[in-house]
């Protein structure tokens, strides 16, 4: 299988678009065609670690009320187009998202990293859940199948905070401004939240190359 890296922040809502997109168009291949593993991007890495009122948050960032608006239209227009789901009016707080992305770096130890990707953008955008909360966290563990009280223990810990933040800094480092961001085969960056078919065709390309020399077996 090809390697395909993704940069991503569970609160990023183009960041759960792109995955939709990517997912639909790999529902199309009848057999796996990368090997994916997600790394630590965060939108907001200033963020306070018990995190901020949404409102709040939204008009700070955006100039007021009216640009928050705005910044966020062309994403529910986009989400509503391509029937995905999102319900903003139940999200009240926007975490940090540093313990979020400690949870997917453990479930990449477990080879889980997906179903609790999954969990995590549909705990914030479908149910409205504060994802930076341990509780939350220990639930979206407990329901891939990780050890909650692990979890907890490792969530009350520093536990590989130092490491998911260096990894944060060396992609900002490497030119990385926005997520998501998808690396094939360590080579090429595609950014955004691309259209499956945009996939199929790299997917298509990529096989009509034949498997690279350090392809994973």
């Amino acid at each position: 299988m090809i390697k395909l890296d993704i940069l991503s922040d569970p609160i990023c809502p183009w960041c759960y678009i792109g995955k939709t997109f990517l997912d639909r168009a790999l529902a199309q291949r009848s057999t796996p065609v990368f090997a994916i593993e997600w790394h630590p991007f965060q939108l907001n890495p200033d963020m306070p670690r018990e995190g901020m009122d949404r409102r709040e948050y939204l008009e700070t960032k955006f100039g007021g009320k009216d640009g928050a608006v705005q910044a966020y239209a062309r994403i529910d227009e986009a989400a509503k187009a391509a029937d995905i789901p999102i319900n903003f009016d139940k999200i009240q707080r926007t975490p940090n998202t540093l313990d979020a992305h400690r949870l997917i770096h453990w479930a990449g130890l477990e080879t889980k990293q997906g179903p609790v990707v999954d969990a995590l953008f549909n705990a914030y955008f479908v149910e409205g859940r504060d994802i930076g909360d341990h509780e939350v966290l220990a639930d979206i563990a407990d329901a891939a199948g990780i050890d909650a009280a692990l979890v907890q223990r490792l969530l009350k810990s520093d536990a590989d905070l130092e490491d998911i933040q260096t990894r944060d800094r060396h992609s900002r480092e490497m030119g990385v401004s926005s997520v998501p961001t998808f690396i094939v085969a360590n080579q090429h960056a595609v950014p955004g939240a691309q259209q499956p078919d945009l996939w199929l065709k790299v997917m298509d390309e990529l096989e009509a190359m034949g498997p690279p020399e350090d392809a994973e077996i």
